[in-house]
């Protein structure tokens, strides 16, 4: 089923569903915007790991 379709029903199922997706999606997003962010100010202000 697709939004597209003609039998698509916005009933409370559907918007529980697709809530709590992009809710999900929203959050993991977000974390793994932190860390990529976080791992580029530690690499240039030289808190990085010494891998020798």
């Amino acid at each position: 089923m697709l939004p597209n379709c003609f039998e698509w029903a916005w009933d409370a199922g559907h918007f529980l569903f697709f809530g709590g997706m992009w809710y999900t999606i929203i959050i993991l997003s977000l974390g793994m915007t932190w860390c990529i962010f976080k791992t580029i100010m530690d690499t240039v202000s030289g808190k990085g790991g010494d891998h020798h």
